[in-house]
C-alpha cells in the first residue's frame, strides 16, 4: 500500500498499523510546515531530542510561499533538511517497519511520499573488554548490542575501501536488524550469495534471543551432532581478522556476539593471545590451550579405565588407584559430578556478585569434603573431575566446551560398560562426529585436514610470523 497526497488518509492509514491510541509510546505528533497539515511518527525513547528540535525549529518556520513552490519530497529534503542520514519514501509497511525501528517519519500533506530521518538513539553500555575473551596484552573494546557501533569497531581497524556491510532485516514480528560484513574479492562469492540467499528464506516470527535463535534458522543441525557450525565472538579485533582471512561476519542488532562464518573444527583452537605475544611464546600457548582441551576429553575416561586393568599396571602407576570401601561405582562418581559442575556454573550465573564468591567457597570446601567423608565420592574422582573444569575454561568457545562435554560423558559411559573397547568405540564416534559435521554452506568441517592444505594447515596449527611482502 502507498502513500496518498491526502494527510488524512495516511495517517490513518498509519496510525491503523502502528496502534497508536492504544501505545503511550507511539508518537504522532501534528504540525504544520508552511501552512501544511503534518505529521511526525517516532517511538518516544528512541530520537535523540535535541538533533529532533533543531530540524522542526528549521522546517516550521518555512513560509506557505515558499512552500508551494516546493514541488517533490525530494526537493524538499534538498533545500531544507540539513541532517545526514534522511531518505523517502512512500510505502506504508516499510515506513512503520522503519518507526518502528527507530527513524523518524514525516508526513506532509500534498506529497505521496514522507522523510524518513534517522534520529535514533539506542541506550548502550561502554565497549568494555568481553570477560570470556580476555587477553593479556590485546585492546580492551568489546562489541555492544548496538548493530552501528559494532560495524564501526570493525571497520576502525579495516581501513579498506571494498569492506561491505549489507543491512537487511529478519523476523516477522521482530523485524531485527542484522548486517552482512565482508570484503569484496577476498570472501568467497559464492559463499556470500548463499548466506543471503538463506536469510531471505528465513521465516521466523523473530530474533528475540539474538544470534542464537539466527543460527538455528540458518543452520541445517542434526539434533545428535553437537559441535557448532559458527564461531561467535565478542572482539572486535578477532571479528576484524577474521574478515581479513576471507570470512563474512554476521552482526545481529541487540547481540554483543558476531557470528564469524563458514568456519571450521580447526577455526576454533586459535585465540588472540596467540598473536599479542612473540612467536614462540604464541604458539606455546596454542599448544597448551589445544593439549589441554585433548585432556579434557580423555582424562576421565582413560582413568576409568586405568582402573579396569590396575592388576597389569606397572607399580609405579598403581598409586591412582583410590581406597576400597567407597560406596557409589568410579563411573557413577563422574558422571554425578559432571551434572553437579554444571549445577554448581548455573547457580553462579543466577547469584548475585556479591555472593558468588561464597557460593564457590561453599562448592568447592565444604560440599567436596562432605561427600568425601560420606562415602559418595572419593578424592581421586573430585580431583580429576575438578582438573577438567578448570581445564575447559582454556577454550573461549562455550558451544565447543558443551560439545567436548557430551562426548566425554559419553566416553564415560561406554568405557565404564565395556572397558577398553567401549572406550575406542568413544573415540571412533567422537571423531565421526567431526568427521561428518558441514560448515554453513556444506563443506568439510575438517578443513584444512580434509582436503588437505598443507599451508593453511600450518598457519592452523602453529602461530606462524606475518612477513611483509615487498612491493
Amino acid at each position: 500500500m502507498k502513500l496518498s497526497k491526502s494527510i488524512d488518509k495516511n495517517y490513518n492509514a498509519i496510525s491503523s498499523r502502528l496502534e497508536i491510541k492504544d501505545s503511550f509510546d507511539i508518537i504522532a505528533r501534528e504540525v504544520y510546515i508552511g501552512g501544511r497539515k503534518s505529521y511526525l511518527f517516532f517511538i518516544d525513547g528512541l530520537v535523540k531530542d535535541d538533533v529532533t528540535e533543531r530540524i522542526l525549529n528549521t522546517i516550521m518556520n518555512i513560509s506557505k510561499d515558499e512552500m508551494n513552490q516546493v514541488k517533490s519530497i525530494q526537493s524538499f529534503m534538498n533545500q531544507y533538511i540539513a541532517h545526514i542520514e534522511v531518505d523517502k519514501e512512500s510505502d506504508i509497511e516499510k515506513i512503520t517497519t522503519s518507526v518502528l525501528v527507530g527513524p523518524m517519519a514525516i508526513v506532509i500533506d500534498g506529497y505521496d511520499e514522507c522523510m524518513l530521518l534517522d534520529v535514533r538513539t539506542y541506550p548502550a553500555r561502554g565497549t568494555e573488554e568481553p570477560p570470556n575473551e580476555q587477553t593479556l596484552k590485546g585492546p580492551r573494546d568489546g562489541f555492544v548490542e548496538t548493530i552501528v557501533m559494532n560495524t564501526a569497531l570493525i571497520r576502525r581497524r579495516i581501513r579498506d575501501e571494498k569492506l561491505v556491510f549489507e543491512m537487511t532485516n529478519i523476523g516477522n514480528k521482530t523485524k531485527t536488524d542484522l548486517s552482512i560484513g565482508y570484503i569484496k574479492g577476498c570472501a568467497d562469492e559464492k559463499v556470500i550469495n548463499f548466506i543471503k540467499k538463506e536469510l531471505e528464506e528465513i521465516n521466523v516470527r523473530g530474533l528475540e534471543m539474538g544470534q542464537q535463535s539466527l543460527v538455528e534458522a540458518l543452520t541445517k543441525s542434526k539434533w545428535y551432532n553437537p559441535f557448532p557450525k559458527i564461531k561467535t565472538t565478542q572482539r572486535p579485533d578477532v571479528a576484524a581478522a577474521h574478515i581479513n582471512e576471507g570470512k563474512i561476519a554476521i552482526i545481529v542488532d541487540t547481540s554483543p556476539n558476531v557470528i564469524i562464518l563458514p568456519t571450521s573444527i580447526f577455526d576454533f583452537m586459535q585465540n588472540a593471545d596467540d598473536y599479542y605475544q612473540p612467536i614462540i611464546t604464541g604458539n606455546y600457548l596454542r599448544f597448551t590451550r589445544n593439549f589441554t582441551l585433548l585432556m579434557t576429553l580423555i582424562l576421565t575416561p582413560v582413568y576409568l579405565l586405568l582402573l579396569e586393568y590396575i592388576n597389569i599396571l606397572p607399580q609405579w602407576i598403581r598409586f591412582i588407584e583410590p581406597d576400597k570401601g567407597f560406596a557409589v561405582p568410579i563411573i557413577i562418581q563422574f558422571v554425578l559430578l559432571e551434572i553437579a559442575v554444571d549445577a554448581l556454573k548455573l547457580a553462579s550465573l543466577n547469584t548475585p556478585g556479591s555472593l558468588g564468591m561464597s557460593l564457590s567457597v561453599v562448592g568447592a570446601l565444604i560440599l567436596g569434603d562432605f561427600a568425601i567423608k560420606t562415602g559418595w565420592f572419593v578424592p581421586e574422582t573430585i580431583l580429576y573431575m575438578a582438573i577438567v573444569s578448570l581445564g575447559s575454561f582454556a577454550q573461549s568457545s562455550t558451544e565447543l566446551g558443551f560439545a567436548l562435554k557430551i562426548c566425554r560423558m559419553l566416553l564415560l559411559i561406554l568405557t565404564g560398560i565395556f572397558g577398553v573397547w567401549g572406550f575406542i568405540v568413544g573415540i571412533v564416534i567422537t571423531f565421526l562426529l567431526i568427521a561428518t559435521n558441514r560448515t554453513i554452506e556444506g563443506q568439510s568441517y575438517l578443513y584444512p585436514l580434509y582436503p588437505f592444505d598443507r599451508i593453511a594447515l600450518m598457519r592452523q596449527i602453529f602461530r606462524t610470523p606475518i612477513r611483509s611482502s615487498k612491493k
